[in-house]
């Protein structure tokens, strides 16, 4: 669990800083345009293992294009820090599912904001690096995510628009930057992601995405304009849990006796227990989670997970969505509670969530018109 060197909360503010022709942390040069693309799930020793087939990304990774994303590495939290410069513990979504403490709700916070039960405009609490400063901003997406709950959350501030296949997507980039200097562009792709969750990362669907994706961005290059910039960073990285590596935290009671909800994801569990447990009875419990999983997972109570930074700076407001307890696989392990588990993230090969450097060490590459 170490840290150093920029962080994704670096990326969008030194962006911005660029095209105002301000230093910033990332030390990019004055810009006159620029597009940020995040390969979703594509970490750095990934594409360092196929970078043949990546000649242009993985030509470009070097040791000094390597950042940092935090914890925990899932899509909710990491793209929420992107697109606000903050940590988890200031804007709020600090993972893939958390308690909703006011309801008592398990929330899931990239694709559960439909029903209604917390608002995306105040539940991510702080405001988009796209709503401050004088710039054009433009995202730029799938249909299927243009009105979700959670680009309301993370986008706020940026015109949305469609591209359905990846080379849609550059070209609807490119198109924006030349139509107006001075523009911050966020181009999303999701496809190697779903590759990994689906077949793995080690997997020929993934290799082909990673060939699309690499394969658009060398077409998109040349046609960018002097003094505009394009990054490639990611999110998350990935690494495949085989079946026969979870964990069934069900079936022993040990572990379960006194929590009330679990929720994050499987190589991030947070564990919320119940309000009247005593506090010898917590503490137990949580020595009972080390002395089983300490020597595959960091286990850490809420209070130890916020003085270590986990979550970055915590506010009052957000400390308690986070949970009592907190499981982070150290591993290639996943943890399930079978009661609530669906029959897809019980299939899903590729996995992140943790502390791993698989996990959360990503690319940021640099190109310029």
């Amino acid at each position: 669990m170490v840290r150093g060197g920029p962080e994704l909360d670096a990326v969008l503010p030194s962006c911005v800083a660029a095209l105002e022709g301000r230093p910033n942390v990332l030390g990019l040069p004055e810009a006159r345009s620029v597009i940020v693309v995040v390969v979703d799930g594509l970490g750095a020793s990934a594409l360092k293992a196929r970078k043949g087939h990546a000649r242009t990304m993985g030509g470009a990774l070097t040791k000094s294009s390597v950042i940092s994303t935090g914890v925990p590495t899932t899509t909710a939290a990491a793209l929420t820090t992107l697109m606000t410069g903050e940590p988890p513990g200031r804007h709020g979504v600090v993972g893939y599912s958390v308690l909703d403490p006011d309801t008592d709700r398990v929330v899931n916070q990239l694709n559960g904001w439909g029903d209604g039960s917390v608002d995306p405009l105040t539940w991510q609490r702080m405001p988009t690096v796209f709503e401050t400063g004088d710039l054009r901003a433009v995202a730029v997406g799938a249909k299927r995510y243009r009105s979700s709950g959670f680009t309301r959350a993370t986008l706020r501030g940026a015109e949305y628009v469609v591209g359905d296949s990846i080379e849609d997507r550059f070209e609807a980039a490119l198109e924006a930057v030349r139509s107006a200097p001075g523009t911050l562009v966020y181009l999303y792709i999701p496809e190697l992601d779903q590759a990994a969750h689906a077949d793995g990362w080690q997997s020929d669907e993934w290799t082909a995405a990673l060939e699309e994706a690499d394969s658009s961005l060398t077409a998109a290059l040349p046609a960018l304009g002097r003094g505009d910039r394009l990054l490639v960073t990611a999110d998350h990285g990935i690494l495949d849990v085989p079946g026969h590596r979870h964990v069934l935290i069900d079936e022993h009671h040990e572990l379960i006796d006194g929590v009330r909800h679990v929720a994050g994801e499987p190589r991030m569990l947070h564990l919320y227990l119940e309000p009247e447990l005593a506090g010898g009875d917590r503490t137990a419990l949580l020595e009972r989670w080390r002395a089983a999983e300490g020597t595959r997972a960091w286990v850490r109570s809420r209070a130890e997970a916020v003085a270590e930074g986990w979550f970055g700076a915590v506010d009052a407001e957000v400390e308690p969505r986070i949970g009592d307890i907190l499981v982070a696989a150290r591993g290639s392990v996943a943890y399930y509670d079978t009661r609530t588990a669906t029959v897809g993230s019980r299939a899903m090969i590729g996995q992140h969530g943790s502390w791993t450097p698989e996990e959360t060490r990503v690319p940021l590459l640099r190109f310029s018109g």
